[in-house]
Formats: structure tokens, C-alpha cells, sequence
């Protein structure tokens, strides 16, 4: 039986991630301090003897304390504004540490790992939409910084142990994702607009609402995960070299572009009766104007693109929240 190690287990994706290993055969480790996951994500498969849950913050983990993995996933990290301005020096601990961690055990044990980056490495970008090539424009200074340059160092840190140590790691920068078990107090768009609307309170919409987003829901994400996990070491080498990629990442996300405004007004249509009125809110410091993926590196290593559309995924996204309320 497969080993696979996933930090942030309990998370809103590391949940659905170790459903989708346990379901696959696996013996899964989640590993989480529960800061913004629960148990309650972990309850479908707790009495599962293939699973178990540490309960351990990743920057105190040990190497020592852990036996060999088949497969790790590095997705321990505060990733809503809510959670990560609150922290901001632990989040940017988190994403460092965290992927050390990782690290040291891929190299220890020849493990497959593969690295939860975030599209929040390119900033308010300036090339749209977003290939991987694209080095980014993001603020050092900022009140998102302890998340995007966490996560853009965490980037750095896998591509040197790759040229280094030769280590094999994939990472994953994943776009706006979305579905059931996110946090209903998260600070995302997609939680904000359902809950306002299930709860017949304003929805409040930054800036004019004309700033766009790409929305991916949680089952295509973890779909690419396992496809990326998949690939030989020789073949992911030889496909980001041909390239002239520095490291083998890979955006993940919907090409779908919305706006934030189209957004709020799909939310209130999937909610008959909502008493909820749409409101205009000064726009947050560093709030990205746009953000699209370019997928096709995805589509041409691993064949995937997203199926779940916006208005299918929402539906079941707010069916969830409102089991919350």
C-alpha cells in the first residue's frame, strides 16, 4: 500500500486531497495544526484505519518523527486574507518552513513531492493572462506580502533543492478554488457572497466590481493533482527543460474570466428569495485588477483542463454553506 503524507490535511482542499488518495487505496498522514482546518472536513473517513491525522503544527514537524512516504503534498498555509493578515508572520513562516519540512523528508526518503504554490506570486500582474513564465508583480511591503512572498520563496527554495539535491518536487500554482468545505468565514469572494446571501445581509462588492477572477472548483484541483503526481521524474525533467522552464510548476486553474460583479449577481440568482442587495466597498489595498491562468502547459503534460463550470460548482458550493449557517 502507497504512503502519502498531506500537510494541511485538514484543510478545505487537503480534505477533499486525502478522500481522494483514501479512495485510491492509499495510506494517508494529514498533517495540521487545525488553525484554519477542522475535523469536521476529516469526518467522512475518520474511522478509516488507512487514515490519521497529526496533530502538529508543519513549522515544529520533525523528520524524525515520520516514516517513509510514497507521495507528499505541501498545502499547510493560512491562503484567505481573513486568516493570513490576522498572522501574517506565522503565515510566511508557515509557507518556508513548511515546504523545508517537506523538503528534507522528499530528499531523505527519494519521495515524490508536489507543492501547493498560489497564483499570488504574480500580483497585480501586468501580463494577462498569467503563463508560468510570468516572474510577477507583487509588493514586498504589503499587507498580502506574508502570503505572496511566502509563497514565492517557498518557490525558490524547491527550485534550488531541485538544481541541488536533485529532489523530486512539482509545484502547483493554483488559481481561485472554490467548494464545499471552504471556511464560511474565510474572506474569499465566493464565501462572502453566499453567506451574505443566504443570510439576507448586503453583498459587498470592492472597487466597481469590475476586477476579474477565475473560479476552479475543488474536484478539478484535485484531479490535477493526481495527473501531476502521476508523471515520471524523467518526464517532468525533460518537458520543463525543453521549455526553458527554471523549475517544473504549473498554473492550475478556470480560464473562465469573470467579474467580481458577475460574480455577486450569479450568487443571488442561485439564491431565490435572497433579500440581499449588492453594495459598493472602497477596494482592499493590493487587490489584483485581474487574474486569469494560462493552462496550456497543463492541458499539453497532463491532458487536463476544468470541467465543473461556474454555475454548476457554485450550486453545490452554496448547498454546503447552507448546512453551515
Amino acid at each position: 500500500m502507497k504512503r502519502a503524507l498531506v500537510t494541511g490535511g485538514a484543510g478545505f482542499l487537503g480534505s477533499h486531497l486525502c478522500a481522494r488518495l483514501l479512495a485510491e487505496g492509499y495510506e494517508v498522514v494529514a498533517l495540521d495544526n487545525l488553525y484554519t482546518g477542522s475535523k469536521d472536513n476529516l469526518a467522512a473517513f475518520a474511522g478509516n484505519s488507512a487514515f490519521s491525522l497529526v496533530e502538529r503544527d508543519v513549522c515544529e514537524a520533525k523528520t524524525d518523527d515520520f516514516g517513509a512516504f510514497d507521495e507528499i503534498y505541501s498545502l499547510a498555509c493560512p491562503a484567505s486574507p481573513v486568516h493570513y493578515q490576522a498572522r501574517p508572520l506565522f503565515t510566511a513562516l508557515t509557507s518556508v518552513k513548511g515546504i523545508l519540512f517537506c523538503l528534507e523528508l522528499a530528499r531523505r526518503d527519494g519521495s515524490k513531492l508536489i507543492h501547493a504554490s498560489t497564483s499570488e506570486i504574480y500580483g497585480d500582474p501586468l501580463v494577462h493572462p498569467q503563463p508560468e513564465s510570468y516572474c510577477g508583480n507583487v509588493n514586498t511591503i504589503g499587507v498580502r506580502s506574508c502570503y505572496d512572498e511566502g509563497k514565492r520563496m517557498a518557490e525558490t527554495l524547491v527550485a534550488d533543492s531541485i538544481r541541488e539535491y536533485g529532489v523530486d518536487v512539482r509545484m502547483v500554482r493554483i488559481f481561485n478554488t472554490y467548494g464545499p468545505r471552504m471556511h464560511p468565514q474565510d474572506g474569499r469572494v465566493i464565501s462572502n457572497f453566499a453567506m451574505q446571501a443566504l443570510t439576507g445581509r448586503d453583498i459587498t462588492v470592492f472597487g466597481d466590481g469590475s476586477q476579474t477572477r477565475s473560479f476552479q472548483y475543488c474536484d478539478d484541483l484535485i484531479e490535477f493533482f493526481r495527473r501531476y503526481a502521476a508523471v515520471g521524474k524523467s518526464g517532468i525533467r525533460e518537458f520543463f527543460a525543453a521549455r526553458k522552464l527554471g523549475a517544473p510548476v504549473l498554473n492550475a486553474g478556470n480560464p473562465a474570466e469573470f467579474t467580481i460583479l458577475e460574480l455577486a449577481q450569479k450568487t443571488l440568482a442561485a439564491i431565490p428569495g435572497s433579500k440581499s442587495k449588492i453594495v459598493m466597498r472602497p477596494l482592499p489595498s493590493d487587490d489584483p485588477k485581474k487574474r486569469k491562468p494560462d493552462i496550456s502547459l497543463a492541458k499539453e503534460l497532463l491532458g487536463w483542463e476544468p470541467e465543473v463550470a461556474l454555475d454548476e460548482g457554485l450550486a453545490k458550493t452554496i448547498d454546503y454553506f447552507k448546512t453551515r449557517i
